[in-house]
């Protein structure tokens, strides 16, 4: 067992609302020195929040959580395991690799977080209507927990996430059922990262692929010289006989003479 697994603990809260569960993550992670590490639905609305980092902030951050929980009367259960062994990592959503798996950096980081949960969809779609037509909000998006609860996520300022939730809980209960509501005011980075958030609103990552370790070098065709076949001609030889002496010359100027005459 490496020393990373061996100081390590996790601690886990679950809840019976959405909003409930990122507001009792918010607490732990701002209760101490702990990470978000991300959620677990297992359906009926039970929403399990998993935080990692040393016993004694774990442990502190799961008391104060709780305490937020009991307080909304969602508490289902709560959990601190010291030094869990490598296997859990394996096959359970609590490691800290999912750390790394980044999808895109929100256009709505920064803003306060408003979270409105119904049971039953139309009342949470009417619910996001009355909302973006009351106030300056935008909404992220929205999460489904199974047996009917689902609960619409908005971003904005502090103020305009409160307006517009006083208005979407209104719309929620003439059309349907009410759940529950939850306000972030300056939600933290591990926050950010896993709170939901619609494709619309992250910024595409360019991702540059690895070049290969050895590039395989240009094949170039050998282009040999052509051998080019060029035709025979025959040639005619003509001798000349060339006159060796004076007077010879002399014979012969005059043998052309009488032939002209």
């Amino acid at each position: 067992m490496s020393n990373i697994h061996a100081e390590s603990a996790i601690g886990l809260i679950s809840t019976r609302s959405f909003p409930a569960m990122v507001g009792t993550a918010d607490m732990m992670i701002k209760s101490a020195a702990v990470t978000l590490v991300g959620y677990e639905k297992i359906g009926g609305g039970y929403c399990t929040a998993v935080i990692r980092g040393r016993f004694p902030d774990v442990k502190l951050a799961v008391a104060a959580g709780a305490e937020v929980a009991e307080q909304m009367d969602e508490l289902i259960c709560q959990s601190v395991i010291s030094r869990p062994f490598p296997n859990l990592d394996a096959v359970l959503p609590i490691s800290d690799r999912i750390l790394a798996q980044i999808v895109g950096k929100s256009k709505l980081n920064n803003l306060a977080i408003g979270l409105l949960e119904t049971r039953g969809f139309p009342a949470m779609v009417g619910a996001m209507d009355a909302m973006l037509k009351t106030a300056d909000i935008y909404v992220a998006g929205y999460e489904k927990t199974g047996a009917g609860f689902c609960t619409a996520i908005i971003r904005g300022t502090v103020s305009n996430v409160t307006i517009a939730l006083d208005v979407g809980m209104s719309a929620a209960e003439s059309i349907g059922e009410l759940r529950s509501i939850m306000v972030i005011p300056r939600p933290l980075e591990d926050l950010e990262r896993t709170i939901p958030t619609a494709s619309y609103w992250l910024e595409q990552v360019l991702v540059i692929p690895e070049q290969e370790e050895k590039q395989q070098p240009l094949a170039i065709p050998l282009r040999l010289p052509q051998s080019v076949s060029v035709p025979l001609v025959e040639v005619e030889v003509v001798e000349v006989e060339i006159a060796n002496t004076t007077e010879e010359l002399k014979l012969a100027e005059n043998r052309s003479a009488r032939d002209l005459e």
